[in-house]
């Protein structure tokens, strides 16, 4: 990949985060949480679902490790870190219901973005491993 494509989506990224700059800010879950749980009582952050509920958001970060690996648009060791970033801030997004009915649009433009980073190269790649650092 040139570097110039690595500038322009880098670019298009920030694009897509600075256009939810303007979100308000996330407030604490109370009551239940998007699984349907109770919150719990103490004073820990709140438990983020699973998955985000929004397929576009969630094919996108089931095939965010292998494509970003095989587009190379990160170093190796950045993947993994960036992945978790992104997981979590999608997650995050998905409880709340005044950035929610984005998400698909925001999800479709990184999906459209990373093929467009592939130039027609396939993300599929040996499985990788579950991880085994235990949580």
């Amino acid at each position: 990949m040139t570097h110039r494509c690595l500038a322009l989506l880098a670019l298009g990224l920030s694009a897509l985060l600075a256009g939810c700059a303007d979100q308000p800010h996330r407030k604490p879950l109370t009551g239940a949480d998007a699984t349907g749980h109770p919150a719990a009582a103490h004073h820990h952050a709140p438990t983020l679902p699973s998955r985000t509920g929004i397929a576009a958001c969630d094919d996108y970060l089931a095939s965010y490790r292998a494509c970003h690996r095989a587009a190379g648009i990160f170093a190796p060791d950045q993947v993994e870190p960036r992945y978790l970033e992104m997981r979590q801030s999608l997650l995050r997004d998905s409880i709340d219901p005044g950035i929610r009915p984005q998400l698909a649009n925001r999800c479709n433009a990184l999906a459209r973005g990373m093929r467009e980073a592939l130039h027609g190269k396939s993300c599929e790649t040996i499985p990788e491993p579950p991880s085994s650092n235990g949580g």
